[in-house]
């Protein structure tokens, strides 16, 4: 009976240390499941800033239309857009996004009278900016 004892006792003792033992080495750690270890970075929303170097020009005279670029990756070409009507027309003024996200864009305007002017990457555009040529 001595014997039938102990046996019973180390095969409740095995059975409590490998059930313990086992839950402990596939549980994770508890700080894992907390909320606040949980950082989701969403991508910055494409946007687009413009300013031109001058409110006022002559004909044909250059000037810049710079700005920053957030969530825009560094090379995107940025091209100028002028409203003709009701439509929006690209020009052949474009620049690259730099590292930074900064971008300057040389313009030239023949068209007299007050000119509105927008940056656009893609789908992104910028507020519009007024530029008047005499």
């Amino acid at each position: 009976m001595n014997r039938a004892l102990r046996f019973a006792t180390v095969g409740v003792v095995a059975v409590a240390l490998l059930g313990g033992g086992a839950a402990g080495a596939f549980a994770a750690p508890a700080h894992l499941h907390s909320p606040a270890s949980v950082v989701a970075t969403a991508p910055a929303k494409p946007a687009l800033t413009a300013k031109a170097s001058a409110n006022s020009v002559q004909a044909w005279q250059e000037f810049r239309v710079s700005g920053v670029a957030t969530g825009i990756k560094a090379g995107t070409k940025v091209t100028v857009q002028q409203k003709q009507g009701a439509k929006w027309v690209s020009l052949p003024a474009q620049a690259p996004v730099n590292t930074k996200g900064a971008y300057s864009v040389r313009v030239k305007l023949g068209i007299k009278g007050v000119n509105h002017l927008r940056i656009g990457a893609g789908t992104t555009v910028s507020p519009e900016v007024t530029v008047t040529v005499r």
